[in-house]
């Protein structure tokens, strides 16, 4: 139940929680809030904010939930038809990132080809079958393996036009190979924050929880044990990683090394709060909310793309009515928002209803 609860506390800001914030901050000049309030904005180039976690977070959380779902898989139909369900799940999670985006509304060149959920559906495909393959030892130096690579491309292989080596946007091994063979659509112009070359350690992403995953379904220990040392090798990530990033910047857009261990630090101590919290101590009640949006994450996603929650909010709170709430016209608004999406799930929930792939 806590990985369901982390799920949906990670799309839970998806879904209207940052409007509601940015709404609280234009209400309060506290100089605290108003601190809460910049960390949901993901940083322009390299550094790390609150906002920067929650995509990492979905993918490691992603890479633990494919240790129990391939286990049970591989436990009945054992590992050839295991690696027909883990194909056959990353192809559709890629369709639908490619529906997402526009699909074919376009021309071919309209088309994005790598996005969230294609990144997504890559780091799974890539993480489940080095499970199904591979012991522990093993995954964790391909983890090894994958972030010193990483740093040694963008560090030492020289990108023309540049001189010496650089991390810049626009300047750097990842963009560049973007540039000459990324086709279609790029979010930001001639490169793509979920390129190419950044999937690599985005994959190491995914492996993190995969090898989280382990420890939390054949690791010895109570729940308090277990939450323990993922929260000490939660802050090891994060200390580790910013260490790092003195050297190779911490930058989301590109997927450094160093943000990996960032995000992937931060992604081990929620995962310890939340299974102390929730599965240890039994505090679950608090965790509904969240249990209902993480059981149906992508439906979440999906949603938002279809239904405008936000626009149905000022349905119900604009014109007249917003004039009457004056200031607090907003804060309403995005409240009336995060409601109907959450009680739209508990609907889905309380009814069994869940989209699988």
């Amino acid at each position: 139940m806590s990985l369901d609860a982390l799920r949906g506390f990670d799309m839970f800001w998806i879904i209207g929680a940052d409007w509601l914030a940015h709404a609280i901050g234009k209400l309060s000049g506290h100089p605290v809030v108003q601190v809460a309030v910049g960390q949901l904005e993901h940083k322009d180039w390299d550094g790390f904010a609150f906002y920067d976690l929650i995509f990492p977070l979905f993918v490691f959380i992603a890479g633990v939930s494919t240790v129990y779902s391939v286990e049970k898989n591989l436990a009945e139909g054992g590992r050839g038809a295991t690696v027909r369900r883990i194909m056959r799940r990353g192809f559709l999670l890629y369709l639908l990132g490619i529906l997402y985006y526009g699909g074919l509304s376009g021309s071919v060149d309209d088309i994005r080809w790598l996005g969230v959920l294609q990144r997504i559906s890559l780091c799974y495909v890539a993480a489940a079958l080095a499970f199904c393959f591979l012991g522990t030892r093993w995954l964790v130096a391909l983890v090894v393996a994958i972030l010193a690579g990483y740093w040694a491309l963008m560090a030492l292989v020289p990108v023309p036009g540049v001189a010496g080596h650089s991390f810049a946007e626009g300047q750097n091994l990842a963009n560049y190979v973007d540039r000459i063979w990324l086709p279609g659509k790029r979010y930001d112009g001639d490169h793509d924050p979920e390129g190419i070359l950044g999937t690599l350690p985005a994959i190491a992403s995914c492996l993190l929880g995969v090898l989280a995953g382990i420890y939390l379904r054949h690791g010895r220990g109570t729940v308090a044990r277990k939450a323990a040392l993922l929260a000490v090798a939660g802050v090891a990530g994060v200390v580790l990683g910013f260490l790092w990033g003195t050297s190779f910047p911490v930058i989301k857009k590109v997927w450094t090394s160093s943000y990996v261990l960032v995000a992937g630090g931060y992604s081990c101590l929620l995962l310890a709060f939340f299974l102390w919290a929730v599965d240890g101590l039994g505090y679950r009640r608090w965790a509904m909310p969240f249990v209902w949006i993480g059981t149906n994450a992508i439906t979440v996603y999906l949603a938002w793309n279809v239904v405008d929650f936000s626009r149905l909010a000022q349905l119900l709170a604009g014109g007249d009515v917003a004039r009457l709430l004056g200031k607090y016209a907003e804060l309403a608004q995005a409240s009336i928002a995060i409601l109907l999406s959450v009680f739209a799930l508990r609907f889905l929930y309380l009814r069994r209803v869940f989209l699988r792939l």
